[in-house]
């Protein structure tokens, strides 16, 4: 019998919820740890359609990137659209158990993994936040590409890696081509642009970016690829799949949100 804190406890072990940042919110946020657990839903964010499918897939448990409680709440009720959301989970005897910037800094985890898809080499964290058996560990990471590209193809292969219909570029005629530095900090990354520029980076690749920071980025030298928040991020699902199925094998059900881009291209 698999209990919610045995997975809890294990994913614990994997991206330990002492690398979170200070004003993070990761963890245990709803529902009872001995509640027994046979069918487990992976989103990146409780969105109300992953609310409503993890209650059709009779989930027993819901697990995200995203904390849905990031900010304290004063009432739990359904006359909030993030409340009523708990309530719902609540109603279903559904566990839900959030890891966000302790998954993007552990070894192996979010930043690992989205420089190892744009294949970097000699990766060091773009923002170091503390360390794991004394090697440094942080938000992002910037390394350099195995042979230099076009600004161009290396756009071409974040859309093949991270499975994206487009991405935005800034500084397409402004920074100095062939790009061999790279730095990736997926989710939002505006405040990660300094330290990219510190990095001596050519390029980032990141999400969220607003149309000052870009520019000013650019002036700077450094281009900015704009992948999307969740273009970016939608790596963490099937991640945690492969690690539960690895660690449980088939005494757990796992299955994966719905995919869900927020931003299309009409």
């Amino acid at each position: 019998m698999i209990l919610s804190r045995d997975i809890m406890a294990c994913l614990d072990r994997l991206a330990p919820q002492a690398y979170a940042c200070e004003w993070d919110n990761p963890g245990f946020l709803a529902g009872r740890q001995d509640k027994e657990v046979h069918r487990v839903l992976i989103a990146l964010d409780v969105t109300t359609a992953v609310t409503e499918q993890a209650i059709r897939e009779r989930a027993d448990m819901v697990i995200t990137h995203h904390p849905l409680v990031f900010r304290a709440l004063k009432k739990i009720n359904d006359q909030n659209f993030i409340s009523r959301r708990i309530v719902s989970l609540l109603q279903a005897d559904i566990s839900y158990f959030a890891m966000h910037t302790n998954f993007d800094t552990a070894p192996g985890c979010m930043a690992d993994l989205a420089s190892g898809k744009l294949g970097l080499h000699k990766g060091q964290p773009l923002e170091v936040t503390g360390e794991a058996e004394g090697v440094p560990i942080g938000i992002g990471k910037v390394g350099e590409l195995e042979k230099p590209v076009s600004l161009k193809t290396l756009a071409d292969q974040v859309k093949a890696a991270f499975g994206l219909p487009f991405v935005l570029v800034y500084g397409a005629d402004q920074v100095k081509e062939p790009i061999v530095r790279v730095a990736v900090s997926p989710g939002s990354g505006g405040s990660m642009l300094d330290a990219g520029i510190r990095a001596g980076a050519q390029v980032i690749v990141t999400g969220d970016i607003g149309h000052h920071e870009a520019l000013d980025a650019v002036e700077q030298h450094m281009a900015v690829m704009d992948a999307g928040h969740y273009g970016l991020e939608h790596i963490f699902i099937p991640f945690i799949r492969d690690y539960l199925k690895q660690e449980f094998g088939d005494e757990l059900e796992l299955f994966e949100a719905e995919e869900a881009f927020p931003a299309l291209v009409w």
